[in-house]
């Protein structure tokens, strides 16, 4: 592994645990994070109220590259909702309140406090 993928790692786990902090202090709970299976990886699953939640997080440095909310497109946002599937399949079906996915977009200013978006129902 190079010295960019290191970065990059480094930068993607500082990232989901800023998000981690804002949906916990949003009254969530985060019941699971960097979930794998055969079709992909959940960033965070967490409960809010009784829905469950699959977050995706994108986290960038401040103008390196396009914002991170506009990340999810099309295809992101079906993979998305198959893991969703798959996680309820191997979690026991869907909770009362059912199944939302949601995306923690942040950016990184070359100084200041980290700017953390967080968009409900996405996808």
């Amino acid at each position: 592994m190079d010295t960019k993928d290191v970065a990059r790692q480094a930068l993607g786990r500082y990232g989901e645990d800023l998000a981690a902090r804002r949906l916990t202090e949003a009254g969530m709970t985060v019941i699971a994070r960097n979930w794998r299976c055969r079709g992909g990886e959940i960033d965070i699953v967490a409960r809010d109220g009784d829905a469950l939640v699959v977050c995706e997080v994108k986290t960038r440095r401040a103008g390196a590259f396009e914002h991170p909310m506009a990340a999810v497109r099309p295809g992101k946002a079906e993979r998305l909702r198959a893991l969703a599937l798959r996680w309820l399949a191997d979690h026991g079906g869907p909770p009362p309140g059912g199944v939302r996915i949601d995306l923690v977009g942040i950016v990184l200013p070359r100084r200041g406090a980290p700017l953390v978006e967080h968009a409900r129902g996405v996808a």
